[in-house]
C-alpha cells in the first residue's frame, strides 16, 4: 500500500511530466507554424515550464515554489508586453503579472518562510467564519468591475449585456488575483480559486474547439486538465496541512 508521501511524489511526477509534454507540444506546434518570433516562443516555453514545476511544488507546500513562480510570471509578463509592443494584445495581462504577480512572489516567500515547519513545508491556515463573507464580497466587486471593463473592449458579435465569452475570460482573471493573494498568505482556500481558474479555462478552450474545430486547442484543454488534477491534489494536501489539530501535534514534537 502506497503511503501519502509516496502518493504525492508519484502524483507530482505524473502531473509534471504530463503538463511538460503539453507545454512542449504547444511550443513545437507554434514553432512549426511560423517563421517569426521563435525566440519569444522559446522564452515563453521556459516560463511555462517554470510554472509547471511551481504548481507541483506549491501543491506540496514547499517554499521553493516562489523561485519557479518568479520566473514564470516575470517571463509571461515580459512576453505579453513584447507582444503588445509589436502590435498585438497583452498590455493588461503583462502589467497585471509584472505589477501584481511578481511582487506577490516575494510577499509569499516572506510569509511562507515565517510559517515554514521543520519538514520544509508551510504551516497552512484556513479561513475563519468572518473571512468568507469578505472574500465573497471582494470576488463579487472584482468580477463586476473586470467584466464591465472587458465587455467594453469585447470584439465578439454578441450584442447582449451578458456575454458568455467575457464571463469565461473574467472568472480566471478574478480567481487568479484572489488565488495568488491567498497562496502568498498561505491560505488553504486558494485551491478553490485555482480550481475555478482551471475549470473556466477548460470551458473557454472547449468552447473555442467546438466553434473552430482547431485541434491545436485540444493541447490547451489537456494542459488545463492536468492543472485541475494538480489543484484537486493540492486542496487535499493543504486541507491536512491547515488542520489545527495536526499543527498542534507538530508544535509539541519540536
Amino acid at each position: 500500500m502506497i503511503n501519502d508521501q509516496k502518493f504525492n511524489k508519484y502524483f507530482g511526477a505524473f502531473i509534471m511530466i504530463g503538463m511538460s509534454i503539453a507545454v512542449c507540444a504547444v511550443t513545437a506546434f507554434k514553432l512549426g507554424s511560423t517563421d517569426a518570433g521563435k525566440t519569444l516562443l522559446l522564452l515563453s516555453a521556459f516560463g511555462s515550464l517554470m510554472g509547471v514545476v511551481g504548481t507541483v511544488t506549491s501543491a506540496t507546500g514547499h517554499i521553493i515554489t516562489f523561485l519557479f513562480g518568479f520566473f514564470d510570471v516575470s517571463v509571461y509578463g515580459v512576453v505579453c508586453l513584447i507582444n503588445w509592443y509589436n502590435g498585438g494584445a497583452g498590455l493588461g495581462n503583462g502589467l497585471l503579472h509584472l505589477i501584481y504577480f511578481v511582487p506577490m512572489q516575494f510577499i509569499g516567500l516572506y510569509q511562507w518562510k515565517k510559517r515554514e515547519s521543520s519538514r520544509g513545508q508551510v504551516q497552512a491556515r484556513r479561513f475563519s467564519g468572518r473571512q468568507w463573507p469578505l472574500c465573497i464580497a471582494v470576488f463579487a466587486v472584482l468580477s463586476v468591475g473586470i467584466y464591465l471593463l472587458l465587455s467594453h473592449f469585447d470584439r465578439s458579435a454578441a450584442t447582449t449585456f451578458f456575454k458568455l465569452a467575457v464571463v469565461l475570460d473574467t472568472i480566471p482573471v478574478v480567481c487568479n488575483i484572489i488565488g495568488q493573494f491567498l497562496m502568498s498568505t498561505a491560505y488553504m482556500e486558494q485551491w478553490i480559486f485555482w480550481i475555478a481558474v482551471n475549470i473556466a479555462s477548460i470551458l473557454l478552450w472547449s468552447t473555442s474547439y467546438i466553434k473552430s474545430g482547431d485541434s491545436f486547442t485540444l493541447i490547451y484543454i489537456i494542459k488545463y486538465i492536468f492543472y485541475l488534477l494538480n489543484c484537486c491534489n493540492g486542496l487535499r494536501i493543504w486541507y491536512n496541512l491547515s488542520d489545527p489539530k495536526k499543527q498542534a501535534i507538530l508544535k509539541n514534537k519540536k
